[in-house]
């Protein structure tokens, strides 16, 4: 069991460094072209081009009741028209980096599902040390752990991570860094697997900077583009920030309990002073809010859309944003003896999900609609982790990686045939693209938590739990919750529903149906990626069902049909104000409040005010401190030596004449002397 984990996470790992060594030459051994020169249109920013006859598409029509200029959120870019990705003509099969990148992830897929069925045949966890390293004071125990919640994450990874790689081959295709964008989601899985199948805190930190460093190439993709290289410097800046607070959160944890192995720290949580247990897990807390982008540190995720569309759907699905998420589930114990942390992790549970749901609301962008919905969700399952729910949270967590790649891929087939990311330049699209359609309406009602959809048996799994939590004063079973807190998060859960119902509704209505709002010709998507995509809808439908075994999963007459009603309510809302003009946007009903909704509540511009301005400022004094302190010394002292060594090579300029003249200018003066004074 353990050796097939352990070989899960290196074969992409392998794949990574192989596909940046080997692929191009791999290519022309197999008789393929390697692209050369300008990289398509599609690859770019606006992640798509007009397909056909290279028509480009026209300006679509504006919107009644749309933001002013200065209010809209720009588009992440325009390009001349190009030929469709997937057209150029390469096979797969002879496509040296898509060969190397796909079939490595296919064979961890294979040992990924062995070791799940094998788990959910014989439950337990199993443990693996593969050496032992001594620091002289807490040692580091380099092995894997293998269990249920490892399991099924794991394998919830490598579906996504094979699905990327394959949509990528036709998305990307005829990119000149094709080879290296592999690569990074090759090594971006791998740090993925390995933190989720890490047995020991600092194994699992190494995983967890990795992918840091992988989704700040991959955001930043085409970083000749300054839109780009700012997104991504900017996911890597803040994450970071988190990061810091996450290692000293492991280091008080390892110090504490004496070993950094998960098992060892689960098992003396209850035995550690409660300081030492609650300030180790609010600094965890600081990593898992900025890597999976809950406030204050989200700001980073919706920029991050600047990247390619299969970047979006693996950040947002299955590794970076999901892996706090997880850290929380398997430190559970940890959590659980620190009733201020799960306060703390309640309350931005409920501001990241219901501020975000609102962004959502007024987006103009169809991937940053996408983007705030995630930070909408995972705030789902913090709320669902605050309340003790740690097992619906999970399956949340799921239903999100199968329904959330289903979406971000479909809206790269969307994008691609459109040839903009706005939803001004949809309209009538289901005609055209019935398995995109079809495809990507399971994922908004998955996403909504429209019956009988996975996101609705494990939306309704998180609402049971917090019900419950509010009915009995914040106490449950593992944890216990201010009163206030739980109904907090009881009626954020449900305010959320609703939002998430109506804005899933608004880009659905506003892409597929109406009248068409460009002149692109409309038609499906390459066959690569329309098939990835179908096949995604396919866990997006049933995955629910495979929670009915357990009964904390199981649908509630209650709260489901609670839940329903607000879907109903909220999805309602949006079709009856689309149906009234449905050339306009539904969110010019929110009248002033929309430019809030559209900038996030300008948090991004209060750091700016706060942070980023005066950081600046101060960076700025220090450049001039330096020009005009420290460098002036520093060059004032050379120029200083150089006048002094000037005058001191005067008589030393080389000249013999000049020598034998002082030669005997000082015999005449000696013997002047001797003859005056002596």
């Amino acid at each position: 069991m353990i050796w097939l984990a352990s070989l899960a996470i290196p074969l992409p790992f392998a794949a990574a460094f192989a596909g940046l060594l080997l692929g191009p030459r791999l290519t022309r051994v197999l008789g393929g072209s390697v692209p050369s020169g300008e990289r398509p249109p599609h690859s770019a920013t606006t992640e798509g081009t007009p397909t056909g006859d290279e028509i480009p598409a026209a300006e679509p029509a504006p919107l009644e009741g749309a933001p002013s200029s200065d209010e809209v959120l720009p588009a992440e870019g325009t390009h001349a028209p190009g030929p469709a990705p997937g057209s150029a003509g390469r096979s797969p099969l002879r496509n040296g980096p898509a060969l190397i990148a796909c079939l490595p992830i296919a064979v961890s897929l294979v040992f990924s599902a062995i070791v799940a069925f094998t788990v959910w045949r014989d439950p337990g966890a199993r443990t693996g040390v593969l050496t032992l390293i001594d620091t002289g004071s807490v040692p580091i125990r380099v092995g894997l752990q293998v269990d249920g919640l490892s399991a099924v994450v794991g394998l919830m990874v490598c579906c996504v991570a094979l699905a990327v790689q394959v949509y990528s081959v036709a998305y990307m295709d005829g990119d000149r860094r094709y080879s290296s964008y592999a690569a990074f989601i090759s090594l971006f899985t791998a740090a993925m697997l390995l933190v989720v199948f890490a047995g020991d805190l600092l194994v699992l930190y190494a995983g967890w900077e990795v992918m840091g460093v992988c989704s700040y190439f991959l955001i930043g993709h085409h970083w000749e583009e300054r839109d780009n290289s700012r997104a991504a410097v900017k996911a890597f800046l803040v994450t970071r920030l988190g990061d810091v607070g996450f290692l000293l959160g492991i280091l008080v944890l390892g110090a504490g309990a004496g070993s950094f192995s998960l098992g060892t720290v689960l098992a003396k949580a209850g035995d550690l002073p409660h300081t030492t247990v609650t300030v180790a897990a609010l600094l965890l807390l600081a990593g898992v809010a900025g890597k999976s982008a809950q406030f204050p540190l989200h700001t980073w995720l919706p920029d991050a859309m600047a990247g390619p569309t299969p970047i979006s759907a693996l950040i947002h699905a299955a590794t970076m944003v999901a892996a706090g998420v997880y850290v929380v589930a398997r430190l559970s114990g940890v959590f659980a003896a620190a009733p201020a942390a799960l306060t703390v992790l309640g309350a931005v549970a409920v501001v990241s999900m219901v501020g975000s749901a609102l962004a959502a609301l007024a987006q103009d962008d169809l991937k940053r609609v996408l983007a705030y919905s995630t930070i909408s969700q995972l705030g789902v399952m913090a709320a669902g982790l605050a309340v003790g729910a740690d097992t619906a949270a999970i399956f949340h967590l799921l239903a999100h990686g199968a329904f959330k790649a289903l979406l971000f891929l479909s809206a790269g087939c969307v994008i691609v045939v459109a040839g903009s990311n706005m939803l001004a330049s949809y309209g009538g699209l289901r005609r055209g693209m019935p398995i995109t359609f079809w495809s990507m309406t399971a994922g908004f009602a998955a996403l909504a938590g429209v019956p009988p959809f996975s996101g609705w048996f494990s939306k309704d799994s998180v609402i049971e739990a917090a019900q419950h939590s509010a009915l009995h004063g914040g106490t449950s079973a593992h944890v216990d919750l201010p009163a206030g807190v739980a109904w907090l998060v009881y009626l954020g859960l449900l305010l959320t529903v609703a939002l998430t119902a109506a804005y899933a509704a608004r880009a659905w209505l506003m892409t597929f149906f109406g009248e068409p709002r460009g002149a692109y010709e409309v038609r499906e998507a390459p066959r690569i990626m329309s098939w990835t995509v179908a096949a995604l809808a396919v866990p997006a439908v049933v995955l629910g069902f495979f929670g009915l075994g357990a009964d904390e999963l199981r649908p509630h007459a209650g709260s489901a049909l609670l839940g329903l009603l607000l879907t109903a309510a909220g999805a309602g809302a949006a079709y009856l104000v689309w149906n009234r003009d449905r050339a306009a946007d539904p969110a010019r009903t929110l009248g002033a409040l929309r430019p809030v909704f559209a900038r996030a509540f300008y948090v991004d511009e209060l750091y700016a005010l706060l942070i980023v301005r005066p950081v600046r400022a101060l960076a700025r004094l220090v450049v001039v401190a330096d020009a005009r302190g420290i460098d002036a010394a520093v060059v004032g002292t050379g120029r200083e030596a150089r006048r002094l060594g000037g005058l001191l090579r005067l008589p030393q300029n080389g000249n013999p004449q000049t020598y034998l003249t002082g030669l005997l200018a000082g015999v005449v003066v000696i013997a002047a002397g001797v003859v005056i004074f002596l």
